[in-house]
């Protein structure tokens, strides 16, 4: 289903997959300058590491969020499957593992005659985590103690991917969570920053919408849109 085009070095695959705007294509780089991250933060992607955005055509805005969710879980399989390591979903984008980040996951719309995303993924497998973020993030190789295989981690990644877009197009929603929520933090307690307020509770559910709901203390849920999310 993919057509894969690798470079040497980019400032962003993203960035690049806007320029080109290829359904079906794949977007590789060996190193990113300019990696970004969620609210235009920079995203360490020095060399050894997984660096690849998808172009993709969707049907309506709904289909963003769950694109997302579906990056998470492709990535979380191929890890398992390639590595035989458990890691984590924790929402909205992130893969953890004892708490520090291997993955981030960044979709971005582009709507014009067609209605594309781009689904930029970063997984840390063979690059050097900077010192600066060694309490946060973490690479497949440290915890291993060997060099991870980045092809055949791509290759389980893409072919889960294509299995659960399908579902997608299907509208299969159900299925596609159901999956997530497998390895997903829920019951984990949790303390969530937003734009205009935080909240602190247990990870309840999502909903429809692959919107975040918690429980706070008093057993009331509250449905969480966007925000920065912290483990306890």
């Amino acid at each position: 289903m993919f057509k894969t085009i690798s470079f040497k070095r980019l400032d962003s695959t993203n960035d690049r997959a806007k320029q080109i705007l290829e359904p079906n294509t794949v977007i590789m780089a060996e190193e990113q300058l300019k990696g970004k991250g969620r609210f235009n933060r920079n995203w360490s992607s020095s060399k050894g590491g997984i660096y690849l955005s998808l172009i993709l055509e969707i049907k309506d805005a709904k289909d963003l969020s769950y694109l997302t969710i579906i990056a998470a879980i492709s990535a979380q399989k191929a890890i398992k499957e390639v590595c035989n390591l458990s890691s984590v979903i924790k929402w909205p984008n992130d893969l953890l593992y004892n708490n520090k980040k291997l993955c981030g996951i960044l979709t971005e719309s582009m709507i014009g005659k067609k209605k594309l995303a781009i689904v930029g993924i970063g997984i840390n497998t063979n690059n050097e985590i900077p010192l600066s973020l060694s309490k946060k993030s973490i690479s497949l190789n440290k915890l291993l103690k060997k060099k991870i295989d980045n092809k055949k981690i791509v290759s389980s990644l893409l072919k889960n991917f294509e299995k659960y877009f399908k579902l997608l197009k299907n509208k299969k929603y159900s299925k596609i969570i159901s999956d997530w929520k497998k390895n997903f933090f829920l019951g984990s307690n949790i303390k969530v920053k937003t734009m205009n307020k935080n909240y602190s509770g247990i990870a309840y559910d999502i909903d429809k919408d692959c919107f975040l709901i918690i429980k706070d203390k008093y057993g009331k849920k509250i449905t969480i849109k966007e925000g920065d999310i912290f483990l306890e």
